[in-house]
């Protein structure tokens, strides 16, 4: 019989398409509290007293965690119990009026045309892993795509006579992206070429992923994280970037040029546009920057 966690685990990643990175987060921050019922001798996940909620949020406050870690902890339990009761394990989401603490709204970062051009340039097309990065950094940051995303890609969800991706995000939709001719040029180099190489590497020559390894199985997420690290490095770029930073990037330099919030937001595949409206603020950041830093009176301190 599975545990909570895993059936909630499994529910994640199947029913939810959560990616890796966040369904271990989730597990964690669970597994975290199960371990603070049994070392307290307070209960069991699915067995504990009144009260025992707002002793956990006491004890993490204690612990002096972030309040971004603290609201996240109480997220996943949120998500957790909310699953418990749907599936008929527990009778109310104990965890549902635990209100978590007010967090300042963190702009995204994103990064700048001039270091994506360093980045670029830095990447090896002669060699397969190379054509295969080339690729991976032009679909991430050319459509804005999550890490999980972008991992699921299979070569059939690929339309080149269209130009255009499908891609399965949360929840298990699906939306159709657009890509324009720099992505299918290094796709096509990539699998006209490097791909096949890679793939003769591996145990399984019928691996239809579209981006692969160094041994020919299917790349990760935390495989992605390590390539754009290694891309960082060559690219001797004062900078740290992750596939996130570039989705950032993507919807942030769609806003600077024009394009429409609602278009971004279906780009992006959120459900709420409130979630795309945060890019509108890093946008303002930006013209707030180019301003002081442009305008003459702006710039003379004496005036």
């Amino acid at each position: 019989m599975k545990s909570p966690i895993d059936e909630f685990r499994e529910y994640l990643i199947v029913e939810r398409n959560y990616s890796e990175y966040t369904v271990l987060n989730y597990s964690n921050d669970i597994k975290e509290f199960e371990n603070y019922l049994a070392r307290e001798e307070l209960g069991t996940l699915l067995n504990f007293g009144s009260g025992v909620t707002r002793y956990y949020l006491s004890y993490l406050n204690l612990q002096r965690f972030k309040p971004r870690t603290v609201a996240r902890k109480m997220s996943s339990l949120r998500s957790f119990y909310s699953y418990m009761m749907q599936i008929g394990l527990v009778k109310e989401n104990v965890f549902q009026e635990i209100h978590s603490p007010k967090l300042d709204k963190k702009l995204p970062k994103f990064i700048y045309f001039k270091e994506l051009d360093l980045l670029f340039n830095s990447i090896d097309v002669t060699t397969d892993i190379g054509k295969r990065n080339y690729a991976l950094l032009e679909i991430l940051y050319g459509t804005g795509i999550r890490v999980g995303e972008v991992c699921a890609l299979q070569l059939s969800d690929i339309d080149f006579y269209n130009k255009t991706i499908i891609v399965v995000g949360k929840g298990s939709k699906e939306r159709y992206l657009p890509i324009h001719d720099n992505i299918v040029n290094a796709l096509l180099d990539y699998t006209e070429h490097g791909r096949a190489r890679l793939l003769a590497k591996g145990q399984d020559g019928s691996n239809m992923s579209l981006f692969l390894n160094a041994k020919g199985g299917s790349l990760t997420p935390r495989g992605v994280r390590v390539v754009l690290n290694s891309i960082t490095e060559k690219a001797a770029a004062d900078i740290k970037i992750s596939p996130h930073m570039l989705r950032h990037s993507f919807a942030t330099h769609l806003l600077d040029n024009g394009a429409d919030l609602r278009s971004v937001q279906e780009l992006l595949g959120h459900v709420n546009l409130s979630t795309t409206q945060i890019y509108t603020h890093v946008s303002k950041e930006k013209m707030k920057e180019e301003y002081m830093s442009h305008f003459p009176r702006a710039r003379r301190k004496d005036e």
